[in-house]
């Protein structure tokens, strides 16, 4: 097994070619496996550890193929903190991109089972996040919470044909270099609000030659892979010489990625209507 392991600032990672063994994501999310919840949960919080979930989604055909933890500064909290599953079903692989369902978990409360669809595109080992094109699914700590985890991961590839008629679309959309530099400049605010250090041509700058198409589904690509990994030479509002930030935190990472995901949705629809 290949494995691509990186440690962040805000998060340990590993994502791998073939599914992940227990002892693989252990060591980057220990958290995972905790063994009971953080001890500020009262007796009402249902503790059911996300690796139990994790058993009852392999035995449905779900494997996982990237985990992390967030880090924390509350040495306490190591091992309770939040964390995140991609999982594929073995039908939803292909040559070029693969679906997955992105679980999302914490023992300490800072988060409920979350759930939402996403896209691995193996030419850039870039994980995508959709928007609203399959609802957020949010689970409680209570109840029967391994069979709600998989009926929502079903309900998840259910949808995923929705997903697959949005990249299709994308794919066959050519953009103008206006249009380029329009959702550039869009994604730019996303992710910088005001003042942004680098410019709409550096966002649109491929980083291999595979992705020098001009039509929707590339372009968006492009402008997720270089707002999420950063790196970008820039310049601050103050006029010092500066490099952007990779995206690393659980929660930032999503949310950037959701908002990327629904701009390139947005001008799909500009385009198809």
């Amino acid at each position: 097994m290949t494995q691509l392991a990186t440690r962040f600032r805000d998060v340990r990672l590993v994502r791998a070619r073939e599914p992940l063994t227990d002892d693989a994501i252990r060591r980057v999310a220990p958290s995972i496996f905790a063994d009971s919840a953080h001890a500020s949960r009262s007796e009402r919080y249902g503790y059911i550890p996300t690796c139990d979930v994790l058993t009852g989604l392999r035995q449905e055909g779900f494997e996982p193929f990237m985990a992390c933890q967030a880090r924390t500064r509350d040495d306490g909290r190591q091992d309770y903190t939040k964390h995140m599953l991609r999982l594929r079903h073995a039908d939803q692989i292909n040559g070029e991109e693969a679906n997955e369902i992105v679980l999302i978990n914490s023992h300490d409360g800072s988060s409920s089972y979350q759930m939402l669809a996403g896209v691995y595109r193996f030419v850039c080992q870039n994980g995508m996040v959709c928007g609203e094109t399959i609802e957020d699914l949010r689970i409680p700590h209570r109840g029967n919470v391994v069979g709600r985890v998989i009926e929502g991961a079903y309900r998840i590839l259910g949808d995923f044909e929705q997903v697959d008629a949005a990249k299709d679309d994308m794919k066959r959309l050519n953009m103008t270099s206006e249009e380029r530099t329009l959702l550039a400049n869009a994604a730019l605010t996303v992710r910088f609000e005001q003042n942004p250090p680098v410019t709409a041509e550096q966002v649109l700058k491929p980083q291999r030659s595979d992705d020098t198409a001009s039509n929707l589904w590339t372009t968006f690509n492009v402008i997720q892979e270089n707002l999420v990994r950063g790196g970008l030479r820039g310049q601050s509002p103050q006029g010092r010489r500066t490099h952007t930030r990779a995206v690393t935190g659980i929660d930032g990472n999503v949310r950037l990625n959701r908002a990327l995901w629904m701009l390139a949705e947005k001008m799909r629809e500009l385009k198809t209507h």
